[in-house]
């Protein structure tokens, strides 16, 4: 293939591969929730989190300006930071996943309730990857107050904010 590198070949297979996997994982998906704004609930589920191919794909999608996608991690809390109280209100904190890789949470604390994270805690979390120019951050660790997609949810010793 003319112009184009081994490694950029390998990173966009990386991420069609990537992409696939969370479409017939069904990680990605238009199914309704419920519309009641639910608080912190006991998880019921146990969540098998295949770290490898999620910090694979958060490594790529980081020189990506374009990453936008869906996702399940856990890591470590490194730190909590200020609200942000312009528009909607978020609580944020930074969570370390990998040696070389932390991002930024985004918790959207006017659909869902506040979590008693501190450092050191470790979390379990599905939500929307958007890239910036610092890495990139997770939002839409919630539910959808409208119904229209699969929301997010954050998991601390064993309860789920969503």
């Amino acid at each position: 293939m003319a112009g184009y590198s081994l490694r950029n070949i390998l990173i966009i297979a990386l991420l069609l591969g990537a992409a696939a996997w969370q479409y017939f994982s069904g990680q990605v998906g238009n199914t309704p929730q419920q519309t009641a704004k639910p608080s912190q609930t006991q998880a019921q589920t146990q969540v098998t989190i295949d770290s490898s191919k999620a910090i694979a794909q958060l490594r790529a999608a980081a020189n990506d300006p374009n990453a936008k996608f869906w996702t399940t991690i856990q890591g470590s809390v490194i730190k909590t930071l200020k609200d942000d109280t312009e528009g909607d209100r978020h609580q944020k904190f930074l969570l370390q996943i990998a040696n070389d890789l932390t991002l930024l949470i985004a918790h959207n604390i006017d659909v869902a309730e506040r979590v008693p994270v501190r450092a050191g805690d470790t979390v379990k979390l599905q939500g929307e990857y958007v890239w910036n120019h610092r890495g990139g951050v997770i939002h839409w660790t919630h539910h959808d107050p409208k119904g229209r997609k699969t929301g997010g949810w954050i998991e601390l010793e064993g309860q789920r904010y969503d």
